[in-house]
């Protein structure tokens, strides 16, 4: 019987080996990482510290009460409104660029301010400072505390922001994660070559001696 020859399995591409996804996530996270961090402005932070003093007629326990209180109304438009002048920045951008914190054990309250100008993130947290101790001390008579600056912020000499090389890490780091999820959902090839009969052809049937 006459062989009936069969076509060629087509040649089947090469493909990159499976690491190679993890390598291009590291290499392109770590190079959009770095580039942002050269192009972006470098923040810098400045900090202000007020603390509450009881009066004759209270005690540190009422001081540090009110410590907690003032922090909250620090960021309130009617103490931001009285320090925009101080700062020479409208409200809103007070209203952005400062925060507050408090601690459960300190009659004390920080005034954080940021900014890509170092000696304005001084003047903002001290304005704020300002007109905190100035509201305060209105309500001196109900309140029983004194409200007074402790520290004055002083000008930032380096930027709080991430550095080139922090972000080119951090953006390695998020691209190797991308590339190992990739790889893990990347659709697995055919342990079969493409183009291989799964059933017996001709030429197979001739060699097992069937018609």
């Amino acid at each position: 019987m006459t062989q009936i020859p069969t076509a060629p399995a087509p040649a089947r591409p090469k493909s990159l080996p499976p690491w190679s996804l993890l390598a291009a996530g590291v290499l392109a996270g770590g190079l959009l990482g770095g580039t942002y961090g050269m192009v972006r402005p470098p923040v810098y932070t400045a900090t202000s510290y007020v603390v509450a003093v009881p009066t004759e007629r209270s005690d540190p326990a009422t001081a540090l009460g009110f410590a907690q209180a003032y922090g909250r109304v620090a960021t309130q438009l009617a103490v931001l409104g009285d320090a925009q002048a101080g700062a020479g920045v409208p409200v809103r951008t007070l209203k952005e660029s400062v925060r507050t914190a408090t601690s459960p054990d300190a009659p004390m309250v920080a005034v954080t301010a940021t900014s890509t100008r170092p000696g304005l993130a001084a003047a903002m947290a001290d304005a704020v400072s300002r007109a905190l101790t100035r509201h305060a001390g209105a309500a001196e008579d109900t309140t029983r505390v004194e409200l007074r600056q402790f520290a004055r912020a002083t000008r930032p000499t380096e930027p709080s922001s991430a550095s080139p090389e922090v972000t080119g890490l951090v953006g390695a780091g998020a691209g190797g994660l991308l590339g190992g999820l990739a790889l893990l959902v990347r659709p697995r090839r055919d342990a079969r070559e493409p183009g291989r009969p799964t059933v017996p052809g001709p030429a197979a049937a001739d060699a097992y001696g069937q018609p």
